[in-house]
């Protein structure tokens, strides 16, 4: 099934993965802390083959008693001023009930709670007034999570609750028709016994299924860093015309860096120090630590080329080139639908490159990797890519598999790094905006955050904007018979149509399909303005059973596409083709 939008609680996530250090808590340690040293002494002390058949018991044998008590107490934790009845509901489906729900005095009920898609359990217990801990999912990823209900002990009392962890908690009113996870806002309750209708509900992410994964969580990256920089990646900053964002990793001691970058057929050498950030993926159990660098070359000087290599005390990286853009109204991209860190995407974007040499930079429109939070899935699609990013820039938004179950896109903002000129009050470099020559490219974190806060933001860019040419990118697709998406409709769709929109780039679904002229969700008038939607994928397709649409002017039902633009002046020039290097659908638009 298809993940439904979200909500977007990117700010309550963000305070879990952070590791909360910055909590109050009771005792030491927190959870960050004990699954970090669990993590630690299972890896120095159990080889591949015992790892494999970890499981609950053997976990627990490492726990000593004040880590048992951190992860019975210090995963979800508030304050309530009366006492109160604390409901546990809990996926039956979950192969083991989580070792301190007993421990600590819950007591499993005849009571059931239902959705569309899972039936729960509901675990009881008493608590006087003050503070109430409650344990860890489990050790294993059970994405549906338990959530909770909370009443009073004594009809009539009034419940104050006071979240400690998260620091923000949404509280809602459990009963059928709301919604248990923040990342799955269109799964709702069916079925709500009468005993627990009213309660106080605390919903929850399914992400926190992963904050002390242990049972089959270990992983090996196939393309390891060493002392020789690499994953060498050009990203475009603001000023697209003075300036190159240039970003590569290092092993983890390998603390300080180096790029040397001139003009072409010149030796006016630059050369800049880089310090590197530590980057961690404590279940990678080949690489768990790498240094990670970038640096914003400013001052450079538009219409140029440049040589350039980056390295660390003696060792030395390849000489790549990159060129700053001219002043003429001509330039040239490819983009790509979902690619999930597909080998056979990385020779399908080679073979694009080679194709299309003209090409001044890449785009992405989301689902760059099957798992966002996994380092090693980056890894893949740095190595299948083969290194064309280090001469031409790579230009992406989060897809929901870049950005997952609610605990946003932190390594993709990690690894890849964007202009810091998106909505106000949201986390840099997830929606930006850059302008490339006479065309402005609106880059829109559609999974993170919601569609209400960004609009504001949309419109400002498109009314301001002198561009000819108005290019919009993010991951779900406003037009496609699979699902709909009515809040990106109601709330972008009309800001489109009003400003004037040429093409808007999705994915999400994995086929190919192209719109006629569209305009106030319907086809344009003859003769009239209307905006393209194109979505693509360029990994392995599907939804083959997908009805038609009756506003499609191109579909293609399979996968491994990519996508050339061609812009001279006025006139635009598209083209759609596949692994084999055939030319499967083509259009131009005149200014």
């Amino acid at each position: 099934m298809n993940a439904k939008r979200l909500v977007k609680w990117v700010f309550w996530s963000m305070a879990l993965t952070a590791g909360c250090t910055h909590q109050p808590r009771v005792g030491d340690l927190t959870v960050k802390s004990v699954m970090d040293s669990l993590v630690t002494r299972i890896s120095a002390q159990w080889d591949t083959q015992l790892i494999n058949v970890l499981d609950e018991n053997r976990v627990l044998k490492f726990v000593g008693p004040e880590e048992r008590a951190a992860l019975a107490k210090n995963y979800w934790r508030f304050r309530v001023d009366v006492p109160v009845v604390v409901s546990i509901m809990r996926d039956s489906a979950q192969k083991s009930v989580p070792f301190w729900l007993v421990e600590d005095g819950f007591k499993k009920t005849a009571l059931k709670v239902r959705n569309e898609q899972y039936t729960y359990e509901v675990w009881q217990k008493n608590f006087p007034a003050g503070e109430v801990g409650l344990g860890i999912n489990g050790f294993d990823k059970h994405r549906p999570v338990y959530f909770v209900g909370v009443a009073p002990k004594h009809s009539g009392d009034a419940v104050n609750i006071t979240p400690i962890l998260p620091q923000k908690q949404l509280v809602t009113v459990l009963n059928t028709g709301a919604f248990t996870y923040h990342d799955w806002d269109g799964l709702v309750l069916t079925e709500v016994p009468e005993a627990l209708k009213g309660q106080y509900l605390l919903p929850t992410i399914r992400g926190r299924a992963r904050e002390a994964h242990l049972i089959g969580a270990f992983r090996r990256t196939e393309f390891p860093s060493t002392e020789t920089p690499d994953q060498v990646v050009l990203t475009l900053p603001e000023d697209t015309e003075r300036g190159m964002t240039v970003q590569w990793r290092c092993k983890s001691d390998v603390r300080e860096g180096w790029i040397e970058y001139w003009p072409d057929g010149t030796a006016d050498t630059i050369r800049t120090e880089v310090e590197g950030m530590l980057s961690e993926d404590r279940l990678l159990r080949n690489d768990r630590y790498v240094n990670r660098f970038r640096i914003r070359l400013d001052s450079l000087q538009p219409g140029t080329t440049y040589r350039y290599r980056v390295g660390q005390g003696n060792v030395i990286g390849e000489t790549a080139v990159f060129s700053t853009p001219d002043t003429n109204d001509t330039f040239a991209f490819t983009w790509f639908g979902d690619i999930h860190n597909d080998s056979l995407w990385g020779k399908l974007a080679r073979d694009a490159a080679a194709a299309y040499p003209q090409t001044n930079f890449y785009l992405s429109v989301g689902d760059l990797v099957n798992t966002g939070l996994h380092r090693d899935d980056w890894d893949a699609l740095f190595g299948y890519s083969g290194g064309m990013f280090r001469e031409k820039p790579f230009m992406a938004v989060p897809g929901n598999h870049d950005s997952q179950d609610g605990l946003g896109a932190g390594m993709f903002r990690e690894l890849l790094s964007y202009p810091e000129n998106g909505p106000d009050a949201q986390p840099e470099g997830f929606t930006y905006a850059f302008r490339y020559k006479h065309a402005l490219f609106l880059m829109v974190d559609v999974v993170s955050f919601s569609t209400s806060q960004q609009a504001a933001w949309i419109e400002s860019q498109l009314s301001k904007t002198d561009a000819k040419w108005k290019f919009v990118v993010f991951h779900f697709p406003p037009y496609t018979s699979e699902e709909p998406y009515p809040d990106i409709v109601e709330n972008w769709v009309p800001l489109f149509d009003k400003y004037g929109v040429d093409m808007v780039m999705n994915g999400h679904f994995h086929y190919y399909l192209r719109t006629q002229p569209m305009k106030n969700s319907q086809l344009a008038m003859p003769g009239t303005f209307g905006t393209r939607y194109v979505m693509s994928v360029s990994t392995r397709g599907k939804n083959d059973d997908s009805p038609p649409e009756p506003y499609a002017e191109k579909v293609l039902k399979e996968g491994y596409l990519y996508q050339h633009v061609q812009v001279d002046g006025r006139k635009l020039s598209f083209t759609c083709v596949d692994a084999e290097g055939a030319v499967r659908d083509r259009f131009e638009l005149i200014k």
